[in-house]
């Protein structure tokens, strides 16, 4: 067994419960943007979002298999690139969508349905795939995994402060419009300032193992990206739907993930640097990749 696969990351029960209602107000900052409205656009996208589903949910997840595969990393390290594989959007995807001057209204409509769909096929997907890691059934074993706790968990961090926040947004626009980019300002800012304070604690071992898991992120993210561009390609989808196609697949909630782990997994120190370095690049090359297709509108 590799050293990282007995790694644990810790953060003490007051830093979990402040990152779990940081992880809700993130949420409910971004349904300020999502109306019901949202959902029923399906009928106007209903290819690009077939397209993006089967993306991020099949594709992906057997595109990271197949990393493994030739990669061969540690089994936690395999585990974290499976969890992320399966967490929804991230919650940056409408932004830079709107940035790359991309398909804003398929954007926001796949985003909110991927991240209804999280409830159970977060869960359900990461316990079906991660059985195909290679020598993971006694890692696996070792935790207790109850698919029921999982979705209580995304249930309350997730869809109840997104049904709050679509419930303001309808009942209240003028007020939601005053406050929605402060408040999603704000909780950016917070959550990721207790992610770095809580994860400076474990320093030391991140220092020691970051090196490790960064080759692996990069092609994992550039895989997941590249994904979304080109299964939109393959179906003849719209140029700018395609772009749109690359965020929603490339962009992914970690936040989510690491809680999952911090949760489920205690602190398994291969997921928690898999998850944690993701959320930091993925918004690197999210902003790059939308800064350059900025400069080429179609």
């Amino acid at each position: 067994m590799h050293p990282v696969d007995t790694l644990h990351l810790h953060f003490n029960p007051a830093q979990m419960v402040i990152l779990n209602m940081a992880m809700a107000f993130l949420m409910f900052s971004v349904a300020l943007d999502v109306r019901l409205d949202d959902f029923r656009r399906v009928v106007q996208f209903p290819k690009p979002i077939g397209v993006g589903l089967l993306a991020q949910y099949l594709i992906f997840p057997l595109l990271t298999l197949g990393i493994i595969a030739v990669f061969k990393p540690p089994v936690s390290v395999s585990l974290g690139l499976v969890l992320v594989s399966m967490c929804p959007s991230g919650n940056m995807t409408n932004f830079l969508v709107h940035f790359a001057r991309g398909n804003v209204a398929l954007s926001v409509t796949l985003n909110a349905i991927i991240i209804l769909f999280a409830t159970f096929i977060t869960p359900a997907g990461f316990l079906f795939w991660s059985e195909y890691v290679p020598d993971s059934a006694v890692l696996r074993q070792s935790f207790s995994l109850e698919m029921g706790e999982m979705v209580l968990i995304i249930l309350q961090l997730i869809v109840l402060p997104l049904a709050v926040g679509m419930f303001l947004n309808q009942q209240k626009p003028a007020l939601v419009e005053a406050i929605r980019p402060w408040l999603q300002r704000i909780s950016l800012v917070i959550f990721f300032a207790i992610l770095v304070l809580a994860l400076v604690a474990n320093s030391d071992n991140l220092l020691q193992y970051l090196g490790f898991v960064f080759l692996l992120v990069a092609v994992h993210n550039a895989v997941a990206l590249a994904n979304g561009y080109a299964l939109g390609r393959l179906f003849r989808l719209p140029e700018l739907d395609c772009r749109t196609l690359a965020f929603e697949a490339g962009v992914h909630n970690t936040a989510l993930g690491l809680i999952l782990i911090f949760k489920f997994f205690g602190g398994l120190g291969g997921m928690a640097l898999v998850a944690a370095w993701w959320g930091i690049w993925d918004l690197v090359t999210g902003m790059g990749l939308a800064w350059y297709w900025k400069q080429r509108a179609v």
